[in-house]
This record gives structure tokens, C-alpha cells and sequence, in this order.
């Protein structure tokens, strides 16, 4: 039941873990304001939501005019650079005749196949204009449960690790602060790398002489939130609109190159320095979970799932290998200190007792005293 009633909402828990990043985000930016301007925790808080939709506005009013004419323009002309694709694979059609049993010459598949996609689309207007309904709530649910965590984060926090028992409740606490702590590194390294990766292929593909290079810069910016598949579709994808131009093969070799230079730079430079080595995530491993998320969750999951693998790999390492097989036994490694009662306050914060009393520790000495 448990298992037939998550996968049912499961849309709601990844919506969920949308709010965390942007609380975490929130968080960690409030707590910089705190450290470097000395600025009251609820004014950083004030400080940091502000700065933050002031830093959206700007990138709109920057980015969206030039990008929604470039976008304008590509589509218009979309329909020509198809049937030039089509062109160079009839051409090839004809010089490799292997490839006649799969694909004939002059059928135009690929501008009938998004034709029939695009006109179906538009042909259930309802449903889409319900579906897009339902995005805008769920958009406006992710912002307004980030702005509570990160509000009041030590109340969500400490009614979570009471669900638990007493005497695991230290070893939770411990992996939500390895967890939080990933998660931000993430967060901060997620955007730097998107920006320098948006501004670069922006500039790279300008000077090659590359139609629409403020949009294809853009779409590698964001692209970058699906690791190796985001960066080998915004790599080819530029290619294919300088293909069919003069000296098409040699300029979309050189575009392929500068993406592959930039995201080489990118991986080896970039990225290390941003996250310090605080997300280290095997490349192999991340591929696959990338695979078996899309696969089960679809488009959404692929926002959710490097971070969600992050969050996996803190509790695999916290529990699974260092406290159950290379520990000593479950039980006896989460007693490494003493278990001091939290309660979760109902206006913020957290009750902690003035003198902390290790109430696990009384019990067991008053069970195993040999009575005189």
C-alpha cells in the first residue's frame, strides 16, 4: 500500500524536493548576507528573497526580448533547414545503398513526422491550456514551500528526526547536515556552471558565425541540469544549423569543437574549483541514475535527479558503510555521544534543555546496575 500510494504522488514529492534546493539556495545565500554584511537573521532572510527576484528581473528584461526574436526567427525558418537535413541524407542515401532499405529518398519523413507532432499539439487546446494551469500552481507550490523551509527550517527539521527513535535521532541529524550540505555545494555549482557555460558557447558560437547564438547559449545554460546527455545535445544541436550552409562540414566540425572545448574546460577547471569536492559523484553511476529516473519519473525527475543521487550517496556512506559495515553494529556506533532531547518549537527554533541531560545514557545505566 505504502509502496502503490508513493508511486501515485510521487509528482508531489519531487515537487517537494524542488522547495528544499530552493530553501537550501535561500539559506545559503541569507546565511552570506549574515556572515560578510552582519545583517539580523530575519533581515538576511528579507535581504536574500529580494536580491534573488531582483536577479530573475534583470536576467528577464536582459535575456528574454532578444531571445523570444531570435526563437521567432528560428522557427520561421526551421522548415528550410529541415529540408536541407533531408537533402544531405537523400544524398547519402544515394551514395550508400545499404541505407535504401531504411530510409527512401524524397518521402520527407523527418518535416512530415514534426508536422504531425506539432499539429497535434495544437489540436487539443483544452487539455494544454489545463496542462499549463497545472504547471503555473505547481511553480507557485515549489516557491511558497521553499520560502517556509527556508523560513523556518529548524522546525520542519527537528519534527522529521522525531519521527525517529531516541536513539538514532544524533545519527538523522548528522545525514540531513551532510545532506543540506551537499545540496548546497550543488545548488552553488549548478549555477555558476550554467552561467559560465551559457556565456561562453554564447560567445564561442558569435564569433564562429552561428545563427541564433544568444538561444543556443541559453538552451546549453540550461541543459546542464541533465548531466552528459544536456551537453551532447547542446553540442550537436548548433551543427546541424550551419550543415547545410556553405562549407557546412568544416563549420560544424568547428562548431563541435568549441563545445567540446568549453565543456572540457568546464569539466576539468570549472567544476572542481566550484564544488571543491563536495559533490563527487561517479560519472558512470550518475548516467545510469539519470537513465532509471527519466525512465520512471520523465521529464521531472530529470530536474531532481544529480541532486537526489547526492542525497543517496551522503546516506549510503553516513550509515550504510560507515556505520553498519565498517562499524561496530548499528546500534552501538549511533551511540557515540550523548542523545540530548530536542523539541521542535511551535513558533521557530528548536527547545534544547539548559543543562543537556543524555537520556538514553540514564536508562541504560539504571538497567544494568546490579542492585546491592
Amino acid at each position: 500500500m505504502a509502496i502503490w500510494l508513493t508511486g501515485r504522488v510521487v509528482e508531489v514529492f519531487l515537487l517537494l524536493f524542488l522547495g528544499i534546493l530552493i530553501s537550501l539556495y535561500l539559506g545559503a545565500l541569507a546565511g552570506v548576507l549574515r556572515r560578510r554584511a552582519r545583517l539580523p537573521d530575519r533581515l538576511a532572510f528579507l535581504v536574500a528573497i529580494v536580491l534573488s527576484f531582483g536577479m530573475l528581473i534583470v536576467l528577464f528584461y536582459a535575456l528574454v526580448p532578444p531571445l523570444i526574436a531570435q526563437t521567432q526567427e528560428l522557427v520561421k525558418v526551421l522548415p528550410a533547414y529541415i529540408s536541407g537535413w533531408e537533402a544531405a541524407i537523400d544524398r547519402l542515401a544515394e551514395r550508400v545503398p545499404a541505407l535504401k532499405s531504411v530510409y527512401t529518398p524524397g518521402q520527407h519523413k523527418i518535416l512530415f513526422a514534426i508536422y504531425e507532432q506539432v499539429s497535434g499539439q495544437f489540436g487539443n487546446v483544452v487539455p494544454k491550456v489545463l496542462s499549463l494551469v497545472e504547471v503555473l500552481v505547481s511553480l507557485f507550490s515549489v516557491v511558497v514551500m521553499g520560502l517556509y523551509l527556508a523560513l523556518h527550517p529548524a522546525l520542519y527539521r527537528e519534527w522529521l528526526i522525531a519521527l525517529f527513535p531516541p536513539i538514532h535521532r544524533d545519527l538523522v541529524r548528522d545525514v540531513l547536515t551532510d545532506c543540506a550540505s551537499s545540496l548546497r555545494a550543488y545548488i552553488v555549482g549548478l549555477l555558476l556552471t550554467m552561467t559560465f557555460l551559457g556565456t561562453l558557447t554564447a560567445m564561442g558560437l558569435y564569433f564562429l558565425g552561428v545563427p541564433y547564438a544568444l538561444t543556443f547559449g541559453v538552451f546549453t545554460g540550461l541543459a546542464t541540469i541533465v548531466p552528459f546527455f544536456g551537453t551532447l545535445l547542446a553540442t550537436t544541436l548548433p551543427a546541424l544549423f550551419v550543415l547545410t550552409g556553405p562549407e557546412g562540414g568544416s563549420r560544424a566540425l568547428w562548431v563541435i569543437g568549441v563545445g567540446v572545448i568549453v565543456h572540457l574546460i568546464e569539466g576539468n577547471l570549472v567544476s572542481p574549483y566550484i564544488m571543491q569536492r563536495q559533490v563527487d559523484l561517479p560519472p558512470v553511476l550518475t548516467i545510469v541514475f539519470v537513465l532509471i529516473v527519466g525512465k520512471l519519473m520523465g521529464p521531472l525527475g530529470l530536474l531532481v535527479a544529480v541532486p537526489g543521487l547526492a542525497v543517496i550517496m551522503v546516506v549510503v556512506k553516513r550509515i550504510l558503510l560507515s556505520r553498519i559495515y565498517e562499524g561496530q553494529g548499528f546500534r552501538r556506533t549511533t551511540r557515540e555521544r550523548a542523545l540530548v532531547l530536542r523539541l521542535p518549537a511551535s513558533e521557530g527554533g528548536v527547545i534544547i534543555p539548559s543543562k543537556p541531560v543524555d537520556v538514553i545514557g540514564m536508562i541504560e545505566r539504571r538497567t544494568t546496575a546490579v542492585p546491592a
